[in-house]
């Protein structure tokens, strides 16, 4: 069973050179210090930050400017392009009638990065 995740999450994409946040809107979702997330968190610059620079040749950006550089990849700022929701989302627990986020969902940029989860916001202490 994973992580439940919420809002101050760290991601970190496959072609990103920093890790990003996921941000999370209160609107329809259970408070608990931060709103829980969901699937359908997902959106580019209101969910997703951007992870420094991308590396990644499919990214329109990094093509044309390593195109410029004669074919030295270049980085350029990253600009997540995320359409589709995360996947898989947990099969037990809805918030808002939605799957909610958990540690182990990825997300696909469009550019070909795949975006997941390193250190949820929200942990459990044992105390002894």
């Amino acid at each position: 069973m994973g992580i439940q995740v919420t809002a101050g999450t760290t991601l970190q994409c496959s072609f990103g050179a920093a890790p990003g946040t996921l941000g999370v809107l209160p609107a329809n979702r259970v408070l608990s210090g931060a709103p829980a997330a969901t699937i359908m968190d997902h959106l580019p610059m209101v969910n997703v930050m951007p992870f420094g620079m991308c590396n990644c040749p499919a990214n329109p950006m990094v093509a044309a400017a390593t195109a410029a550089a004669l074919g030295a990849l270049t980085p350029m700022p990253c600009v997540p392009v995320t359409a589709a929701p995360w996947v898989p989302g947990s099969p037990t627990v809805l918030i808002g009638g939605l799957p909610a986020l958990q540690n182990s969902s990825k997300l696909m940029c469009s550019w070909g990065g795949v975006i997941q989860i390193v250190a949820p916001a929200q942990f459990t202490t044992m105390v002894p």
